[in-house]
C-alpha cells in the first residue's frame, strides 16, 4: 500500500481539494486497495472542521465530493507512515522539511512537481481571494494529481489501470 499525504496550512482549502481529486482518480482506476490518500495542515487552526464551503462547492461542480474530509494537523508519525508527503507551497514545504526526521526527507516534496500543464510550482492559497482562486486550485490540482497517479502506476505492485 502506497500512502499519500497532501499538506497545506490549515487543511481546509488546497490539501482537501487535492485529497478529494486524487481519491477520485484512485477510485476510478480501481486502485483503492493499493493507494491510500489523506490530507493535513501544518497548522492546527481548523482541526475537525470540514473543508471551506467554497472548495466544496467548486469541487462538486467537477464531480469531486469533499464532504467526508475533516481537517487534521501533520504529526511526527506521519513522516514514517506516509510514502509521499506533498506540500502545496514552499512555505509549508519548509515547515515539513524542518519537522521531518533526516531519514524521511526524501518523502517530502511539492505537489505540483507532478504537474505537466502549468508553470506554477505552488498551489496558491484561495482563502482570501475570490471564487476564481478556487477554480485555479482545481486546475492545478487536477493536473498534478494525474501526474502523480501516473508515477504511482509505474511502481512495482501497482496495476496500471485506466
Amino acid at each position: 500500500m502506497v500512502k499519500v499525504l497532501f499538506v497545506c496550512l490549515g487543511n481546509i482549502c488546497r490539501s482537501p481539494t487535492a485529497h478529494g481529486v486524487f481519491q477520485t482518480l484512485v477510485d476510478h482506476a480501481k486502485l483503492g486497495e493499493f493507494i491510500s490518500v489523506e490530507s493535513a495542515g501544518t497548522g492546527a487552526y481548523h482541526v475537525g472542521e470540514p473543508p471551506d464551503s467554497r472548495s466544496v462547492q467548486e469541487a462538486l461542480k467537477r464531480g469531486y465530493d469533499l464532504s467526508a474530509i475533516r481537517a487534521q494537523q501533520v504529526n511526527v508519525s506521519d513522516f514514517e507512515c506516509f510514502d509521499y508527503i506533498l506540500a502545496m507551497d514552499h512555505s509549508n514545504l519548509a515547515v515539513l522539511k524542518h519537522q521531518c526526521p533526516e531519514q524521511y526527507q526524501h518523502k517530502v516534496n511539492l505537489f505540483l512537481h507532478y504537474g505537466t500543464q502549468y508553470a506554477e510550482e505552488e498551489v496558491p492559497d484561495p482563502y482570501y481571494g475570490g471564487g476564481k482562486g478556487f477554480l485555479k486550485v482545481l486546475d492545478l490540482v487536477e493536473d498534478a494529481a494525474q501526474g502523480l497517479l501516473k508515477e504511482l502506476q509505474g511502481l512495482e505492485g501497482i496495476p496500471n489501470r485506466h
